[in-house]
Parts: C-alpha cells; structure tokens; sequence
C-alpha cells in the first residue's frame, strides 16, 4: 500500500529498494531553503544493516502490512527451534539467529508472536518479561546497601544480569528479554 511519506512513522515496515525495513527513527526537517522532507533511519528485518533515508514530503513509500500470528515454542534442536501455530497446530523450525540473544529466555510451552510476510517468518517476539530463579549471586557486604548499586547474578537460563544487592541466590525475579535487564522481584 503506497502512503505519502509524511506518514511514515516509527515502527512501520517499508519496502525500499527491493528489501524491508522498519522504521526505527523520523524526523520532520524543514530548511530554510528547499523543500521540506522526512529524515528516516531504518534497519533492515532480514539482514539487520542500518540505513538513513531522506523522503521528499511529495514523495510515496511502499508500505508493508505483516501478519502476526501466536506460536507456542516446542523445543531446541541444534542450531534451528521449532514452533507451533497456535490456530492450526502446524509446526515450523526456524534457525535460532533469526531470535538473536533473546533467545535464552525461551522456555517450553512459551507463546511468542511470529510475524510473516507473504507466509515468511521474519521475525519472532517474545513476551516483554519472564521470571526466572537466581542460581547465583554473591552475598551482601555491609555498608554497600546506602547507595543503589548492584552486583553480577547468574539466572537459571545461564544468562548474566546485574541485580540490586538485597537479591540472594534462590530469588525469583521479573527479567526484560528485549535487554536482559532486571526490572523486579517477583510475587
């Protein structure tokens, strides 16, 4: 679907010289002299390369509409995980780079949003946080807790997070998967 480039906004995927890109940045830019135009920075879904583009606001962009489909995470098998569709029970396998770091957080049975252009995975999100056990951490020093620092803890997944220093070993703890941060304790 062409739309004018004034309504290009971020999150949006565009096909642009025969690939896709999301939008990831925009800027409206109006110059003293010349006309004005959009200032765009996009990466691309398949192969992660970064680009800026200018859009005269005259200008129209091919804009791509993706289908976002549940599916449950079955297992890993090597290098490729393997996923069912929620609706139809078919299962897919798709190579585990296509997930990148956060793929640590998958669990059995977890509910991950795929979306598919043309009925082509291009790109798998998982949920926003999980909870996990700290497996490790090292114990408080006295007189450090006046101040918020934090300390290196090791998560039940294998995954290295830095939490506050009242978290012992044994916690349960809500984790962000975009980043691989720690957002609280747990309930």
């Amino acid at each position: 679907m062409k739309i004018s480039a004034n309504e290009v906004r971020i999150g949006n995927v565009l096909e642009h010289n025969g690939k896709l890109w999301i939008v990831t940045k925009t800027q409206h830019v109006q110059p003293g002299k010349g006309g004005a135009y959009i200032q765009a920075e996009m990466k691309e879904l398949r192969g992660g390369s970064k680009l800026n583009e200018r859009f005269r606001s005259a200008e129209t962009v091919e804009k791509v509409f993706l289908e976002e489909k549940p599916f449950q995470f079955l297992y890993k098998d090597g290098d490729f995980l393997h996923f069912m569709d929620q609706a139809t029970y078919d299962q897919i396998q798709l190579p585990e780079d296509l997930i990148g770091e956060s793929a640590a957080f998958l669990s059995d049975g977890m509910v991950v949003t795929i979306c598919l252009y043309e009925n082509e995975p291009i790109s798998v999100a998982l949920p926003q946080t999980v909870v996990l056990e700290i497996v490790e951490s090292e114990p408080v020093v006295k007189g450090q807790t006046a101040a918020s620092s934090y300390k290196p803890a090791i998560l039940s997944n294998g995954v290295k997070i830095m939490v506050p220093q009242h978290i012992e070993s044994g916690t349960m703890v809500v984790v962000d998967t975009t980043n691989a941060t720690y957002v609280e304790k747990a309930k």
